[in-house]
This record gives C-alpha cells, structure tokens and sequence, in this order.
C-alpha cells in the first residue's frame, strides 16, 4: 500500500523461501516471478539467486523422475555460479556453498575446514549453529565416522530445540541413526517428537520424509512391546509359583520361629548376666590398669629420686669430709676468727640447699618433662608461671611438684623448702586464685598430671 519497491521485493524473496521449505515449489518460483529483477539491490538480487538456488536445488533432490531432476539440479547450479560472482569471498553464503561444493566432490578435510572457519564465528545453540552442526554431521556421514556423525546431530538437534525450530531434519536423522544401532526406544521418542514438531510447522515435505521412518520404527517398537509384554506373562506366571513357594517356606518359617523364639528369650537371660560380669570385670580391668600405673609411676619415681637420694649423701659426705679437713687445719694454725666468721655465714647453707634443690628439679621433670605447660595450661592466660632458668623450677612449681608426687600436707612442704606452715599455704592459696578451673578441684588435677 505505501508503494516501497524495495521491501516489497524483500518480503516476494523472503516468502518464495519459506515455500520452498515447506515443499511448495511451484508457489515459491510463481511468487519470484513477480520479482523485477533489474530493480534489486546487490544484496536483494543475491538473495534473490539464493531463493532460486533453494528452490531447484530441492526439486532436483527430491523429484522422482531422474531426467527431470538432472534439468533442476543445473538450474540450481546455474543460480549458484551467479552467487558466486556476487559474493564476497569470506560472506557466510560464499563459504556454505564452498563447503557444499567440497562434501559433494568428495574433498572432506577442505570441506571441514570450512565448517570450522564459520563455527567459529557463531554462537554455540544459535540457529545457525545448529545448521552448521548438521552440515558437520553429513561431512562426517561422508568419512564413516559414525559416533562424530550422531554426536553432532545431538548437538544440532538441541540447539534447534532450545531456539524453538520446528523443522527438525537433525533429530530425525538421529533417530535413523539410533535405529542402526539398535536403540529402539530413543530412536521412537526422538522420530515421534520430530513428527509432532513438522504436524506443527505443516512442512508437508518433511512429513512426507519422515512417514516411512515412522512408520518403521513404530512397528519395530510395537513389536520389541509385544515381545515383552509376553515375556511379562512368563515373568508373572514365575513369580506367582515363587510366591506360592514363598508362602509355603514362611510357613515353615514361622513355626522355626516359634521354637526359636523361646531359646532366644533364655539366650537373653543368659547374655544379660554375661553383660553384668563383663560391665564388672571391665570396672575391675580399669582399676587394676589404673594401679599398674600408679604403681609403675611410683616405682620410676623411687627408683629416680633413691638414685639421686644415694648420690646426694655420698656428695654431702664427701662436701663434710672437706669440711672437716678445714676446720682441723684452721683449727692447727690457730685460726679461730676465721672459723667463727665461717660459721656465722650462711652460704655453706645456701649452697646446699640450692645443690638440693637443682637435683630435686632436674629429676622431677625428667620423670615429668610436660609438667610445666602442663600445669601453665590450668591458668589463666596472663597469669602464667615461667622459671627464670631452663630445666628448674621456682618456689610455686616446686610446691605443686610435691603435691604431684603425694606429699600434700603443708608443714612437710614447709620443712622441705625451708619455709613457713603460712607461707606455703598462701602460696598454694595464691596459685589456686589464678586457676581457670575451680579451685577444689585444682591439686586434684596437678596429682593425675602425667
């Protein structure tokens, strides 16, 4: 109505292809003859030799009559030839006709390379990917590569799915594929939604095609569902004797059970009492365990500290001796100031309580090497107790390192330390106060420290 040539004669092209498609040939090239040609512009007047091309192309593949079908297929070459002039090299309409050209001559390799140049400028589940996916797969059809051949059906038939394509030539060459090969059921599935999907589109040739292999199949599937309803009668037939054997031997069943049921009831009895001597001999197992180490901790540590205890004398005797070799001399020379000045000194003392005192430390942790961090980590974060020396131990760690080795009354940690009844319990008051767990159950802890 608004006279505009150009899209008119885009609209006669665009629907001249439609109806070839559809297999309405002869529409399709009535329609193109209301085209003016010399009114086209270079891209229309090649879609207008494409439309062409389509159109006898189809006829010379489809007809019937072999004389007739060799005047269109030259028809359809001779549109391709005028194609060829216009197109650019590297147009996708040039490259599909190159890679066509090539399959049909036989040159599979130039024709796949083709197909992978124009791959590789399409998006993947596009339309157009999925007719690039099925030219592919005729390539491979050509070279016998039967898996590659239906893996890109599968691909082409997908993307057509998921783009909403009603004309579905890939899935119905899948399902031929697939019933080759064997596998009846997809191949029914696949040919039966391809039937449907071309009742859809009303492309009377592609329900024309599929007829045959529809067919086919459909009576191949009845029969394999013949087949197997039969084998279900047998299957039935078989499991009902089963069942009738099932129920006579639960019968049987039951009464074994009866008599079973009365043993199992005095295997109870039985079982409860071995479990209570078993739950006893488990407490008794347990004490003895813990006695043995006791025992085993208690014997390392009176062998430890007898050994030191015998060293410690044999030293002291022999720090004695030297000191009575002093006296005596002194005593020769006449040097009695002297030896009251030693004697009013503390340090002979001093030494022999630190010498005390260092062996205590170092046999304690090497019986326990852990003690430390073990018993830091029963205080609090800031509050932490450290020597001031590797390998020893100060006044506090040496309280609660007799109370690991049982002596807990306070005058006999008093007297071994040279120190108050009072000053040792404000000591052990004083570490309890910085404990992280409670107090009451602190020295208990420091005792089972291993």
């Amino acid at each position: 109505q608004i006279n505009d040539s150009y899209k008119l004669n885009e609209s006669i092209i665009k629907l001249s292809y439609l109806l070839s498609s559809s297999g309405m040939y002869m529409e399709a090239i009535d329609v193109l003859k209301m085209v003016n040609k010399s009114s086209l512009s270079k891209e229309q007047l090649m879609n207008y030799f494409i439309a062409y091309d389509h159109v006898y192309g189809e006829l010379g593949y489809y007809t019937q009559n072999h004389k007739i079908g060799t005047h269109y297929t030259l028809r359809s070459k001779m549109y391709k030839d005028s194609i060829y002039q216009i197109a650019s090299p590297d147009s996708e309409i040039y490259l599909s006709m190159e890679e066509t050209r090539l399959r049909d001559e036989g040159k599979l390799q130039e024709a796949l390379a083709i197909n992978d140049k124009r791959l590789s400028q399409v998006t993947i589940n596009s339309p157009e990917y999925a007719a690039l996916m099925y030219y592919r797969a005729l390539i491979f059809r050509e070279q016998k590569e039967q898996d590659n051949y239906i893996r890109c059906l599968s691909l082409s038939s997908i993307a057509d799915i998921r783009s909403a394509i009603k004309d579905h030539a890939s899935l119905w060459m899948l399902a031929q594929a697939l019933l080759d090969r064997g596998d009846l059921e997809r191949a029914y599935q696949y040919m039966n939604f391809s039937w449907t999907e071309s009742k859809f589109y009303n492309a009377r040739l592609r329900a024309w095609q599929s007829a045959d292999d529809l067919s086919l199949i459909d009576d191949t599937y009845q029969l394999m569902l013949r087949q197997r309803n039969s084998e279900l009668k047998i299957y039935i037939l078989i499991v009902s004797l089963l069942s009738l054997l099932l129920f006579i031997a639960l019968c049987y069943i039951y009464r074994q059970v009866k008599h079973l049921r009365t043993a199992r009831q005095n295997l109870l009895k039985v079982n409860t009492q071995l479990e209570n001597l078993n739950k006893e001999l488990q407490k008794i197992n347990f004490s003895l365990q813990t006695a043995n180490k006791d025992l085993a901790e208690s014997n390392q540590i009176k062998e430890v500290y007898i050994a030191r205890f015998i060293k410690l004398c044999s030293t002291y005797v022999d720090h004695l001796d030297t000191y009575r070799r002093m006296v005596h001399k002194k005593v020769l020379t006449n040097q009695i100031t002297e030896l009251l000045h030693l004697t009013r000194s503390n340090s002979i003392l001093e030494e022999a309580l630190n010498e005390l005192y260092e062996n205590f430390d170092s046999a304690f942790l090497n019986l326990f090497p852990n003690f430390i961090e073990q018993f830091n980590s029963l205080l609090q974060e800031n509050e932490q107790i450290r020597p001031k020396k590797n390998n020893t131990l100060n006044t506090e760690l040496r309280i609660f390192a007799l109370i690991r080795l049982g002596i807990t009354d306070s005058s006999q940690i008093a007297e071994f330390l040279h120190y108050s009844v009072n000053t040792i319990y404000n000591y052990r008051a004083k570490v309890k106060n910085k404990a992280r767990i409670s107090r009451e159950d602190f020295e208990e802890v420091i005792a089972n420290i291993r």
